[in-house]
């Protein structure tokens, strides 16, 4: 349960890291001025996005939230205006892929919420309970096979640390890393650096 919720993390980031990729080259379609203005506010929101996966403080979470739903809604606002004066399929084609970028913040969040219920872990606890009650209550020469003894309850412990682990996406040792959001960040950067140059040379 666990390792599949951790998995669907991890192809969600990939996901939106192409969602945004994807939508940034889009915007080449609209007007230079809100194209620009638009790629302006991915590359924003790309840092956002890349925050959210960051270790950090309850708060700075709530903050980066804030601050990504104000990016989601600067980023509808600025093509909405262009969406409205040339209804056509190229307008079409960038409000897709805008809807894309939002869509996919929207399914991450649901899966970092998605965590293993606690009802589960009840019963997991006293499974666990239960069967080291069995362990003992069967033992035999318990001060000569101690270390035997001990082995079933460390490798019980060792198992619900790395489910609670594998579980917490942004805690723990094994966290989710938004590799791709990186890579598109860097890439994006290079891109606006190219066309910088580029107008700077006309």
């Amino acid at each position: 349960m666990a390792i599949d919720r951790h998995d669907q993390r991890k192809v969600l980031e990939e996901a939106e890291a192409n969602a945004i990729g994807t939508e940034f080259l889009r915007v080449d379609l609209l007007p230079p001025q809100v194209g620009a203005q638009t790629k302006d506010l991915l590359i924003q929101y790309v840092d956002q996005r890349i925050l959210f996966y960051s270790k950090e403080s309850p708060e700075k979470v709530r903050e980066i939230r804030r601050r990504t739903d104000e990016l989601q809604t600067a980023l509808w606002n600025v093509i909405l205006p262009s969406v409205r004066s040339q209804p056509s399929a190229t307008m079409a084609l960038v409000t897709s892929g805008m809807n894309d970028v939002l869509n996919a913040q929207g399914y991450v969040q649901a899966a970092w919420w998605n965590r293993i219920p606690s009802t589960a872990w009840s019963l997991m606890i006293a499974i666990a309970i239960c069967a080291n009650l069995l362990v003992g209550f069967g033992a035999r020469n318990f001060k000569k096979n101690i270390g035997l003894f001990m082995i079933f309850p460390f490798v019980i412990s060792v198992s619900f640390f790395l489910i609670a682990d594998i579980d917490s996406p942004r805690d723990g040792v094994i966290r989710i890393e938004s590799r791709n959001l990186l890579a598109l960040k860097g890439n994006l950067s290079q891109q606006m650096e190219a066309s910088t140059s580029a107008t700077t040379k006309k």
